[in-house]
């Protein structure tokens, strides 16, 4: 048995929140890269120089890449071998994430659903725990922003549904969210599960370093199949026209229930924060 205190897991989980909403993901700059020489639109190709432009000041001065800091997500995967010890886990994980508010000078995104009253530290975050095997603890810190997660979608499809029909509800979302979550974005797809996990599917999805390719050949190719018709819609950067609406479509894929075709569809926008701790 191996043993990790909460104060470790505090001080890391405080540190992530910070970074994630300071210093960008090195592969998510170079998508942007990428969509550079893809653009070609002028404002497009400008909107994706200032994007980069905006990472770069936020990662050398150390700011917010975005006012927006968002709501954290923390996914975790727990080894079965490990004992947490000085208090109870998802209280460490929320005074990380208190901690991470305050110190960083995180602007204060989390209310009350009724009162709209705030909770001033960004607190509680949203936790989903998988235990693995071993003795190792990954998280991966998600602080996303509110206009990416409002115009995210879950369809209950009719099990008859097939490809075609899924691959039609896809591009009639991202029609009609627009320029709602500041694209270029990633999209997200969980099909199968229940009405619960296909959310969680298609969050998780959003994980995947941008771009990185399928492991299943058969979703790779669904993947690739569907970016290119998104890229046709010709929303483009931020809404004002292009061929670059979506850098990367990542699906995960479960089985569900004989009479059952659950689809959730979860947008990304271009900040796309995640850091990934490993214990």
């Amino acid at each position: 048995m191996r043993y990790i205190s909460t104060e470790e897991i505090i001080k890391k989980v405080k540190d992530a929140v910070i970074k994630a909403n300071r210093v960008p993901c090195d592969n998510m700059i170079m998508a942007l890269r990428e969509a550079m020489k893809k653009e070609e639109s002028e404002i497009g190709r400008e909107i994706i120089s200032n994007l980069i432009k905006n990472a770069d000041i936020a990662k050398k001065e150390n700011i917010p890449i975005c006012q927006d800091t968002g709501l954290v997500t923390i996914f975790v995967e727990m080894g079965q071998e490990i004992s947490i010890v000085g208090g109870k886990f998802y209280d460490a994980l929320e005074e990380g994430v208190r901690q991470g508010c305050e110190e960083g000078y995180l602007r204060s995104s989390v209310c009350h659903p009724i009162t709209r009253e705030n909770t001033k530290d960004d607190t509680p975050p949203i936790i989903h725990t998988d235990i693995v095997p071993g003795d190792g603890l990954t998280l991966w810190i998600m602080p996303k922003g509110g206009g990416a997660e409002n115009v995210s979608r879950l369809y209950m499809l009719i099990p008859t549904e097939c490809w075609r029909v899924i691959k039609k509800k896809v591009i009639e979302t991202i029609k009609e969210i627009g320029a709602m979550a500041c694209p270029p974005i990633i999209v997200g797809i969980g099909i199968g599960g229940s009405f619960d996990t296909a959310p969680i599917l298609a969050k998780k999805a959003i994980l995947r370093p941008v771009g990185s390719e399928n492991e299943d050949p058969e979703v790779a190719n669904m993947e690739m199949e569907l970016l290119h018709e998104i890229n046709k819609l010709g929303i483009g950067p931020q809404g004002l026209g292009g061929r670059v609406t979506a850098l990367a479509v990542h699906i995960n894929i479960r089985p569900c229930h004989i009479a059952s075709l659950p689809l959730a569809i979860n947008i990304q926008c271009n900040a796309n924060r995640c850091v990934k701790i490993e214990m």
